[in-house]
């Protein structure tokens, strides 16, 4: 497990350093100052973040507003009269110092079982987000969230992909338009449907993709409907 370590003071972050070492199969990056250790958070990713409350001026109520969803929170404080706001901010335990080894670890624990939830969610989440593509005789599964747009060919669509691949399917343009979310994708033309969140921008005649300045033509029958959309974006 990837764990950081927040405190402004050096005895607190030692005390976490050895219990780390202690229950083992933990990388740990200790910080003291909480911009340094915000900042790294949002690089590196960590599984579980060990956080101060009261840090020299700074919050870190307000810092865990800023954590990642998929990082699991655990405050550790003198006061406990923040544990109700650590509750408001989904801290997964909230350790009172000073803290013996058998109570980390029984947070720890419950941080454990908090990120083994949250992966079964994002892998339950993430099957809904795809659907299956036939093509040359095999089933492809394309992930929603990797379209960037959807061409017409004849009676085949190409599903351009953002990491520059595609999938040729045979089936009409309509077919594919309805299984995917009606929010997230925009017909501009007869011969494309496009993912919102990839336009970068857009002027009366065509649109422009986030990926490779792509341009792509506005169908004057769509005209009215793409400008309506995509001004309310």
């Amino acid at each position: 497990m990837k764990v950081i370590a927040i405190d402004d003071e050096p005895i607190a972050l030692n005390i976490i350093e050895r219990y780390c070492e202690r229950r083992g199969g933990i990388v740990l990056e200790t910080y003291s100052k909480p911009r340094m250790g915000m900042q790294r958070i949002r690089e590196w990713l960590p599984d579980i973040v060990l956080l101060d409350i009261e840090m020299n001026g700074t919050s870190g109520i307000e810092l865990a507003r800023q954590l990642p969803s998929s990082c699991c929170l655990i405050f550790t404080t003198a006061y406990a009269h923040y544990a109700l706001d650590g509750f408001e901010v989904n801290a997964v335990d909230f350790l009172h110092k000073p803290y013996f080894y058998e109570r980390f670890d029984r947070a720890m624990q419950k941080a454990e079982q908090w990120l083994r939830m949250h992966d079964l969610l994002r892998t339950s989440e993430s099957a809904t987000r795809q659907f299956i593509l036939k093509s040359e005789y095999k089933n492809v599964t394309v992930s929603i969230d990797t379209i960037l747009y959807i061409e017409s060919i004849d009676n085949y669509v190409k599903v351009h992909l953002a990491d520059g691949t595609s999938v040729l399917s045979k089936m009409p343009l309509r077919t594919i338009e309805e299984q995917l979310p009606q929010e997230e994708f925009i017909r501009i033309h007869r011969s494309f449907l496009v993912s919102r969140c990839r336009i970068s921008r857009f002027s009366r005649s065509e649109v422009t993709l986030t990926k490779d300045e792509k341009v792509l033509p506005i169908g004057k029958k769509y005209l009215d409907n793409v400008i309506q959309q995509l001004k309310d974006c």
